[in-house]
């Protein structure tokens, strides 16, 4: 293992004392607990087979969140637990209260995001009440999208950590990575953050080629405030396209950072902190890293530059136990095992019970992680439901996302909208940054050109009937009428469907650049629109009735109009969906809308049948 930083001899020499410094304190802080212990035992059930005490305990709320974090959740989308599966707010406190009075002092809430889950409050002030048992800490890790309203009411409740999980400070890379926008909503939560707490730690997954070069905006963060930025390298977990090119080791943003800043020197560290932490003389704040993929354990350096034997420290000194939302206890974040203490709980379980249960989850924690190359991603959960550092699920299968991550995004995608050099195909209208652009066709020479796009309704016969027929010389009487006549008649007085729609076509098309935002403006010359009632018969004999509408549209410019005849086909069969839908609302169809000729430009085609 190569050291963490090889610099020259006075940076190997501190690492040294700093090691030194940070073992002594490890000593002291062992020591202090073994004088806490003598008056309040811990529980044997939280103590592993390797000695580790597990005092820290991550409770997930939820599996619900208002972000759509990439690296959180497949992009396919996961299911939720059915609500009758997730722990009652009664639930968690009692496995607090059970935790907390055999020996854990610090509980953090996590999700999903824990600010969706009603009744938060509530659990916080439950919690609170635990602290002449032994607790000392209650933290949270939210997302910070609507907090900042809440968290006043939090502190007050008990409160006294909170994580916030922000991975960018550019708009538009947020609104890429968390599927959301939202960025000054957060930012608004880290102020009130600042103002209520002594500091505030932020949370930043780092993804090559994707928001890596705001390391050091992150780092002038600390400057002025007590903010503590913790770099996490990009983890491998069920669907998040997780692979090594992706993820770049602490050791590599350090050096990024020692350039910038040469005077950067290590900080101490608190016992069981899963970060290692750097200062930057004058700085209000701190950064840190937390490398559970490229670095699970900490190498001490000798005065002779030689590398010791590797001593691990992250997983050695790990105390930290999980709970899902749906009530299973996690003894690792890597390890797929789980046991549902909600099952004990429900068929009546005592607290000796669940305490003996929990013990046993907890012998089984291994010694360390595995490397990252043989991280369980099949088996072991997504990130969102787990409980980890940033947590973010679809509240339905397959939920609906922003327009521009429709078509299943990877982080390959990701990397090619910044990557304006790659020869792969590129959205016209994203620059090279990856924002939204008009594509600049001020050098091109204006040429006459054509496109011509078709769509069709699917209507039924009743409908097809009306469109067809004359206007009757009167209207029906209303005391004699059946339904379906009134409702004929109805749509008779908005007027001639096919003309009105034939009409609303040619103004569509007008109004292109109006409706979608990066269409240029265009000095039509001709716009043609025909809508013919078709039947056509299948196979089977049955009739089916449609309206297929043509449009073609002309211009003497720069660009081309696909996109005005697309639109004036879609506005004219909308047209003719709003005129039928009393008669037909709910037997309508629309589809099969294309280009099929465009000419004029650098890629003419006729599409064939």
């Amino acid at each position: 293992m190569r050291p963490l930083v090889r610099w020259n001899t006075s940076h190997t020499i501190r690492g040294f004392h700093t090691t030194l410094t940070r073992t002594s304190a490890r000593l002291r802080a062992q020591e202090k607990i073994a004088g806490i212990d003598s008056v309040s035992p811990f529980s044997a059930a939280l103590i592993d087979s390797f000695h580790r005490r597990h005092d820290y305990l991550r409770i997930s709320l939820t599996e619900r969140c208002n972000l759509r974090c990439f690296y959180c959740m497949p992009s396919e989308g996961i299911e939720l637990s059915p609500s009758e599966n997730i722990l009652t707010n009664e639930e968690i406190l009692r496995l607090a209260s059970l935790f907390v009075k055999s020996g854990v002092t610090k509980i953090r809430l996590t999700g999903g995001e824990p600010t969706v889950r009603k009744g938060i409050s509530e659990i916080i002030a439950g919690l609170n009440k635990l602290r002449p048992h032994g607790l000392k800490s209650i933290g949270m890790t939210s997302n910070g999208l609507s907090l900042h309203r809440r968290l006043p009411e939090f502190i007050e409740n008990g409160l006294t950590h909170l994580n916030l999980s922000l991975d960018t400070l550019d708009e538009f890379r947020f609104e890429l990575m968390t599927r959301r926008r939202g960025l000054h909503a957060v930012l608004r939560t880290l102020d009130v953050a600042l103002a209520s707490f002594p500091y505030v730690k932020l949370n930043v997954v780092v993804v090559k080629g994707l928001n890596d070069a705001e390391v050091l905006d992150f780092v002038a963060m600390t400057k002025d405030k007590p903010i503590s930025v913790r770099f996490i390298e990009f983890m491998p977990f069920t669907g998040n396209k997780w692979d090594a090119g992706k993820m770049i080791p602490s050791s590599d943003l350090l050096k990024v950072i020692s350039d910038r800043h040469p005077e950067v020197v290590r900080a101490p560290d608190e016992l069981n902190d899963t970060a290692r932490t750097w200062k930057i003389p004058g700085y209000t704040g701190n950064f840190g890293f937390i490398s559970s993929m490229s670095d699970h354990f900490v190498t001490f350096f000798s005065f002779s530059n030689k590398i010791r034997e590797p001593t691990f420290i992250q997983c050695a000194t790990c105390n930290r136990l999980r709970i899902t939302a749906d009530g299973q206890i996690k003894v690792c974040l890597f390890d797929a095992k789980e046991v549902s203490l909600r099952d004990k709980m429900r068929s009546g379980a005592t607290d000796s019970e669940l305490l003996t249960t929990i013990g046993l989850a907890v012998q089984g924690k291994q010694e360390k992680h595995v490397g990252m190359q043989d991280i369980d991603v099949v088996t072991n959960r997504p990130m969102i439901l787990i409980g980890g550092r940033r947590s973010s699920r679809p509240s339905v299968s397959r939920q609906s996302m922003h327009p521009i991550f429709m078509s299943r995004p990877n982080i390959r995608a990701l990397q090619l909208r910044f990557n304006s050099s790659s020869a792969s195909p590129r959205l016209s209208h994203l620059d090279e940054t990856g924002r939204a652009s008009m594509v600049d066709v001020g050098d091109k020479q204006p040429t006459k050109r054509t496109a011509t796009a078709s769509g069709r309704i699917y209507i039924p016969q009743v409908a097809y009937d009306l469109v067809t027929s004359t206007y009757p010389a009167s209207e029906p009487d209303g005391s004699s009428s059946s339904p379906s006549q009134m409702a004929a008649s109805k749509a008779r007085r908005k007027g001639d469907a096919l003309t009105v729609a034939h009409l609303a076509a040619i103004t569509g098309a007008k109004q292109t650049s109006n409706l979608i935002p990066l269409c240029h403006p265009l000095a039509i010359s001709n716009i043609s629109v025909v809508l013919s009632p078709e039947v056509s018969a299948s196979d089977s004999g049955a009739h089916r009735y449609s309206i297929l509408c043509l449009a073609t549209v002309s211009c003497e410019g720069k660009t081309g109009v696909e996109m005005e005849a697309l639109t004036a086909v879609s506005v004219g069969l909308l047209t003719v969906w709003d005129m039928l839908k009393a008669v037909a609302g709910k037997e309508m169809e629309i589809g099969e809308i294309l280009v099929s000729e465009k000419t004029g430009g650098k890629h003419d085609f006729t599409r064939t049948k």
